[in-house]
């Protein structure tokens, strides 16, 4: 094997027919027949070897949607490829139309621990690996210990601090073999930007929801829980991130980040962006106006930021490829990135000891609106997320 696709698919809540996610909410059997055989189409277009869903309610029904690619699969292949006896068979063309069965890959499923019943259901997650897993997968939602995150007093006295006791969508960390090497991969949705809002004991709804008492200073607080909560959770990923990485470990993070990669939640997984020169800067402990770092110092502290930085596939296609034509989002007129690869630098080709180097970057997105398109309802059956995938070539 010299290459491998990996990617990430925001499904958009997958669950079998007449089962009710969210309340109200359900898909009739005619919806879910529609939805499956979306996914399924998509899912054979991108035809990854290692992919992340996310918004998964049951893994049977996420079963039936890669049963559906394969069916699709089959069929094209049947109809696209050349028998093997033919003197073309082994053109290049053919390897791209050719799609490979799940036969064989392993399905690793982190179902929501918030999940109740018909109404209050919560989503989880997936990875499906056609080369299977090294180990068992891990599941990572309860905190224990909690997280807290104490604030400065700025000028004394106590100034409060933050809690989080479990993240609001379980992160899903598999080890996957690929070629001589096992790569960690860890499937993550943080919480999205929608507004928190607490509901007062006995009450049947948040006073923030009632939009016909429109509550600005409420609804800016629930806007605020939901930053602290994701950025909050960005910080439990990226300890996990990092935790790999001391070990050596090439590491793949993708998902839903629920923020665009120049956003401060990206910034907390991938890690902080190297100065090219530290040697300028003053010192931690300066005694003198002019006290600072040497040369040595400037270049180790250049090795300890790059040595646990995550780099953005999307970035590194547009570096190559000099366009910026990406996004997997769109809402109110805004298109943008809250999806993500992001891949240590044992996938950068600036690296030495790199073992692996993307060649290209696929973006499935044609079918996302922001819901002024025609065509925007049939779409909300689909997903309301562009798919990407990674084109990794081993070295």
């Amino acid at each position: 094997m010299t290459g491998f696709t990996i990617a990430t698919f925001n499904v958009k809540n997958l669950i079998g027919p007449g089962r009710e996610y969210y309340r109200f909410e359900q898909y009739t059997q005619e919806e879910y027949a529609w939805k499956e055989d979306w996914l399924a189409s998509q899912l054979t277009a991108m035809n990854p070897d290692i992919v992340g869903f996310q918004e998964i309610f049951e893994e049977e029904a996420l079963s039936d949607v890669i049963k559906g690619a394969d069916d699709r699969g089959r069929a094209s292949n049947a109809a696209s490829l050349p028998g093997k006896r033919a003197g073309y068979a082994k053109k290049a063309i053919f390897r791209k139309l050719e799609y490979a069965p799940y036969d064989g890959a392993e399905l690793a499923f982190a179902p929501n621990i918030a999940d109740a019943g018909p109404g209050e259901r919560r989503p989880g997650l997936a990875t499906l690996s056609r080369f299977g897993f090294a180990g068992e997968p891990e599941v990572i939602q309860l905190l224990d210990p909690p997280v807290d995150v104490p604030f400065h007093h700025l000028g004394g006295g106590d100034a409060g601090s933050y809690q989080i006791k479990r993240l609001s969508r379980p992160i899903l960390k598999v080890r996957v073999p690929v070629g001589d090497t096992v790569v960690t991969v860890f499937n993550a949705h943080l919480k999205s930007k929608l507004g928190e809002f607490v509901r007062p004991q006995g009450a049947r709804f948040s006073p923030e929801v009632d939009l016909l008492r429109y509550h600005a200073e409420g609804r800016a607080m629930g806007f605020l829980r939901a930053a602290l909560r994701r950025m909050a959770e960005a910080w439990v990923l990226r300890r996990e991130v990092l935790a790999e990485l001391d070990k050596g470990r090439p590491v793949i993070v993708l998902g839903d980040m629920n923020d665009n990669e120049h956003s401060v939640t990206t910034e907390i997984v991938s890690g902080e962006t190297p100065f090219v020169n530290y040697a300028w800067m003053r010192r931690h402990d300066a005694t003198a106006p002019d006290d600072r770092y040497s040369d040595q110092e400037a270049a180790q502290i250049r090795e300890s930021v790059e040595r646990v930085r995550l780099h953005s596939a999307e970035k590194l296609f547009v570096r190559k490829s000099l366009r910026d034509m990406v996004y997997t989002s769109a809402f109110g007129g805004v298109f943008e990135s809250i999806d993500a690869i992001l891949m240590s630098r044992h996938f950068h080709p600036d690296w030495d000891g790199h073992i692996a180097e993307m060649d290209y970057f696929s973006v499935f997105n044609d079918h996302i609106t922001d819901g002024i398109h025609p065509e925007a309802p049939y779409n909300k059956l689909a997903s309301d997320h562009g798919q990407i995938m990674a084109h990794l070539r081993l070295v």
